[in-house]
C-alpha cells in the first residue's frame, strides 16, 4: 500500500508514470531579454556566439519560438507550468507562482524520479520585487508564498559566472541511478549592459527597420549585443561540465531566452522582437544535427514536450502542445495560433504619469502570417522597458517633438491614444509598422484572429473584456481610426 498510494495519487492528478529503461537528463539554459535574431546561427553577423552555433549544428534550431509574455516573470511561469501566464495567475510581475500550480520539473521529480535543481539569475517565480518591502514581506512570510525550495531539490541563485561551478555541485548531489533536470539562468543580456570589452563597433552594425538609425541607437544596440557575446561564454562553462562528466550522450540540452531585448519593439511589447527568442535543442541520437524548423512553438509547450521526452504523461491542465514528434523527425501537427499577454512590469504602481513600460494590459494572437494585438491601456504612452532613460530614447523623443522622426516610427511609438487593435501582415511588413486593423482587405483575417483570441481568453479565464467582434469603423468615418492609421492627434512629447 505504501507503494501503490503515491502512484494512485499521481494518476488521479493526471500524472501517469511510465517506467522507461533509461530516462534522459535535461539541462535547461535560459538567457534573459534575448531576441531570436541575435545568435550567429540565426544568420546575423552582429554577434559572436561559437558555443551556441555549435549547439545548433548538433541539434535543432527553432526560427519561430515565442514566449507567452514579453517579460521575465510571466514568461517563465508559462515555461514552467505549460500554461499561459493568465491561466497560471501570473500577469502581475511581482506575484509568486501559486503553490497549486504544478511546474514540469515537479512532474519529472514525482513521476519520473528526477533530481531537480535551479541556479544563476533569480528564477523570478517566488515573488520577484516584493518580498523586501514592508507589508509584502510579511504577507509572503505569513502565508508561506515562497515555494521553490519545496519544488526543487537544489536551489542556489546568484552570480551567473558561477553557473558552471553550481552545476558541478548539483551533479555531485544527484543520487546514483537517478536522472536529473537542471535549470541554469543567466543575467545576460539583461540591462544594464556592461560587457563593453565585447561589443562590436556601433558603426558596423546593421539596424533592424523598427529602430531609428542614430549614433545613440547604434551605441545602445552595440552594448546589448556585447552582452550576447559574453553570454556565449557562460553557456560554454555549463556545457563543459556535461562533457567533462561524460553526460552529453543522454542529456537533452535546451537553450532559449525568456523574452526579447530591452529596446524599441522588444521587451514589454507584443511585437515579434519582444516575444520571438532563440530556441535550440540538442539530444544526441534523437534530434537530427543541423536541423531547422519554422513551426510555431510557444513557451507553453516546453512542459508537455520534456515530460513526454522523459517517457511520462503531462497533467491534463497543461495547455501547451507536445512537440516531441517534431524533435524526433516524426509526423507533427503544428500550431495554428500562438498567444501572449502583457501586464504590470516590475514593482510598478499606478500614477497619473504612468507609461506603458510600467503598466500595459494587452493580448496577442499570431498565426503563420498575421498578428493581432488587443490593447486596453491605450491612454498610457509607449516607452521601452528598462532602457527609457538611455540616450537613444531621449533622442527619439526629441526627434518626435521636432518632427524629425521617420513617419513609420513616429506612428509606431508616439501615436496617442494608441490603437485598441493592431493587425500586421508579417509577410509584407516584418517590422510591424503598418497597422491594417479596420481595412476591408484584411477584415476576414481580423475576424478570424479575434475569434481565436476570444476562445483562448475564455479557456484561460482571462479577466479582461473579450474582443469586439463587430467590424471596426472605417478610416475616415466619424469616430473612426484616422488617429490610429495616420498618426494624428499625437502628443508632442512622451
Amino acid at each position: 500500500m505504501k507503494i501503490l498510494f503515491p502512484l494512485f495519487t499521481l494518476i488521479v492528478a493526471g500524472i501517469v508514470p511510465v517506467f522507461a529503461q533509461e530516462r534522459p537528463n535535461i539541462l535547461f539554459i535560459l538567457s534573459d531579454d534575448h531576441s531570436a535574431p541575435w545568435v550567429g546561427c540565426y544568420g546575423t553577423s552582429n554577434v559572436r556566439t561559437p558555443t551556441l552555433d555549435k549547439l545548433a549544428a548538433e541539434g535543432m534550431r527553432f526560427n519561430r519560438f515565442f514566449c507567452v509574455a514579453p517579460q521575465c516573470v510571466p514568461s517563465r511561469a508559462g515555461m514552467m507550468t505549460g500554461r499561459s501566464a493568465v491561466a497560471a495567475r501570473m500577469t502581475r510581475f511581482s506575484a509568486p507562482l501559486p503553490r497549486e500550480e504544478t511546474i514540469f520539473p515537479e512532474v519529472l521529480r514525482q513521476a519520473g524520479g528526477y533530481y531537480t535543481g535551479v541556479c544563476g539569475r533569480i528564477y523570478h517565480l517566488d515573488g520577484s520585487g516584493t518580498r523586501n518591502a514592508g507589508v509584502s514581506l510579511k504577507t509572503f512570510q505569513d502565508n508561506k508564498l515562497v515555494t521553490f525550495p519545496d519544488r526543487m531539490d537544489f536551489v542556489e541563485v546568484g552570480d551567473q559566472r558561477r553557473n558552471g561551478e553550481r552545476f558541478s555541485a548539483f551533479l555531485d548531489q544527484v543520487p546514483k541511478g537517478r536522472p536529473f533536470f537542471f535549470w541554469a539562468n543567466t543575467s545576460d543580456p539583461h540591462h544594464p549592459w556592461d560587457a563593453t570589452d565585447l561589443q562590436l563597433d556601433p558603426k558596423s552594425l546593421q539596424l533592424p527597420g523598427y529602430m531609428p538609425d542614430t549614433p545613440a541607437m547604434r551605441e545602445a544596440f552595440a552594448a546589448y549585443l556585447g552582452e550576447i557575446n559574453r553570454l556565449d561564454g557562460l553557456v560554454h562553462d555549463v556545457l563543459a561540465v556535461l562533457e567533462k562528466r561524460d553526460l552529453v550522450k543522454n542529456t537533452i540540452v535546451v537553450f532559449t531566452g525568456d523574452n526579447g531585448m530591452a529596446l524599441p519593439h522588444g521587451k514589454g511589447a507584443l511585437y515579434d522582437p519582444g516575444l520571438n527568442t532563440p530556441l535550440i535543442v540538442r539530444w544526441p541520437g534523437h534530434v537530427k544535427p543541423g536541423s531547422v524548423t519554422d513551426e510555431l512553438v510557444s513557451g507553453e509547450d516546453y512542459g508537455p514536450t520534456l515530460i513526454a521526452a522523459a517517457g511520462l504523461q503531462a497533467p491534463t491542465r497543461m495547455s501547451g502542445h507536445n512537440f516531441l514528434p517534431l524533435l524526433l523527425g516524426e509526423s507533427y501537427q503544428g500550431r495554428k495560433y500562438l498567444f501572449a499577454e502583457r501586464g504590470v512590469h516590475g514593482g510598478a504602481i499606478l500614477r497619473t504619469d504612468t507609461k506603458a513600460n510600467a503598466i500595459d494590459f494587452s493580448r496577442m494572437v499570431r498565426s503563420d502570417r498575421y498578428k493581432l494585438i488587443y490593447n486596453f491601456t491605450t491612454h498610457f504612452p509607449y516607452a521601452p522597458v528598462d532602457s527609457s532613460g538611455m540616450a537613444y530614447w531621449k533622442q527619439m523623443v526629441a526627434d518626435h517633438a521636432d518632427g524629425r522622426l521617420a513617419a513609420p516610427l513616429d506612428r509606431a511609438y508616439f501615436t496617442m491614444p494608441r490603437p485598441i487593435y493592431e493587425l500586421f501582415d508579417l509577410q509584407t511588413d516584418p517590422n510591424e509598422l503598418n497597422n491594417l486593423s479596420g481595412q476591408p482587405a484584411t477584415a476576414a483575417v481580423e475576424k478570424e484572429l479575434k475569434e481565436a483570441l476570444t476562445q483562448k481568453m475564455i479557456l484561460d479565464w482571462d479577466y479582461l473584456p473579450l474582443p469586439d467582434m463587430a467590424p471596426p469603423p472605417m478610416p475616415g468615418a466619424k469616430g473612426g481610426s484616422d488617429e490610429q492609421t495616420k498618426g494624428k492627434g499625437r502628443k508632442k512629447n512622451n
